[in-house]
């Protein structure tokens, strides 16, 4: 295949998973200016990419478009005014202009994989670490010594988030919804994890820390936010990463505390908190603090199985990861 086209995962029509396409001369994307052109060797799936293959997001690209908002690669063209970077670099990115599921990605936001990662575990860092990231000292503060209740504790943001906490000395406390996810949860820092499948997970989690957590990080909030509200310490942040519908709580709960519900988004990062959260992330891989955690791996051409499981899954281990020889 020569020319500038590539292979690539492509969405042509909003709908269910098996839209997903793969074909084989889409066209190579070009860097623009402060962009990267990334040969891209695995990409990250996440439940926004569903959200979007779906037509169910605020923010609906034009079609045709190619899935994927992370993924890991070497750098094959830099654009103009690009310093940082150079051809031949290895790296892991995050939003990039044109979608990670592909051969080439177009890409601002690019950063050097450590060497002693794969492209797979690149794959897994930018959303999950940097959602992760910015929950706990973006918008909860996060300090040295304080609690963190971290719900889905065995899925990518979760890993991330038991990751991070641990390394800035949180006491780290996680939910989980199989043994299995109580295991790997415990192996990346936190030093208790409930199973929510459990009938009196609450209660052990109120009894572990009867004064209530300063941070909650909320996966599924339309399940679990009437508890976090129960769970959460005075003065305490409840930080919203995700939910997949509507939920009735009683506001007088959190008006007794002065707690907080905060929501949390990426897209509401600047350049320079993009790139001040990369750096530090890829500081704290090198230095072995931190390490992405790779549940399921696919290749290209199973994407729509891929983005089923992201759906359907139960009992999540780590990220899911598309493999693009």
């Amino acid at each position: 295949m020569g020319g500038r086209a590539m292979r690539a995962a492509v969405v042509r029509q909003f709908g269910s998973p098996e839209n997903i396409l793969i074909e084989n001369a889409f066209p190579k994307p070009t860097p623009k200016e402060g962009e990267v052109l990334v040969r891209v060797h695995a990409a990250g799936v996440n439940p926004v990419d569903t959200y979007i293959r779906s037509g169910q997001y605020a923010n609906l690209p034009n079609l045709p478009y190619v899935p994927g908002r992370e993924g890991a690669g070497i750098v094959e063209e830099i654009g103009e005014g690009v310093t940082e970077l150079k051809p031949g670099d290895r790296v892991w990115f995050t939003q990039p202009r044109t979608g990670s599921a592909a051969q080439y990605a177009a890409v601002s936001h690019a950063y050097i994989l450590p060497e002693q990662l794969s492209f797979s575990q690149g794959a897994a860092i930018g959303i999950a670490y940097m959602t992760a990231f910015r929950a706990l000292f973006t918008k909860a503060q996060a300090r040295k010594g304080q609690s963190v209740l971290i719900h889905g504790a065995s899925g990518g943001v979760g890993l991330a988030a038991c990751q991070l906490a641990a390394s800035a000395g949180l006491k780290v406390v996680g939910t989980a919804g199989t043994e299995a996810g109580v295991s790997i949860a415990r192996q990346n820092g936190a030093e208790f994890v409930a199973n929510h499948r459990e009938m009196e997970y609450v209660r052990t989690l109120a009894d572990l820390y009867p004064s209530g957590f300063d941070i909650v990080l909320e996966m599924l909030a339309n399940v679990n936010l009437s508890h976090d509200a129960s769970l959460v310490a005075r003065y305490g942040k409840i930080c919203v990463i995700g939910s997949r519908g509507d939920i009735q709580i009683n506001p007088r709960v959190l008006m007794q505390k002065e707690s907080s519900i905060i929501g949390v988004m990426l897209f509401h990062n600047t350049r320079d908190d993009y790139d001040n959260m990369g750096n530090e992330i890829s500081k704290l891989i090198k230095y072995g603090h931190i390490k992405p955690v790779v549940g399921k791996e696919f290749r290209l051409e199973e994407m729509p199985a891929a983005h089923h499981e992201v759906v359907n899954q139960t009992g999540t281990l780590g990220k899911i990861v598309v493999n693009i020889p």
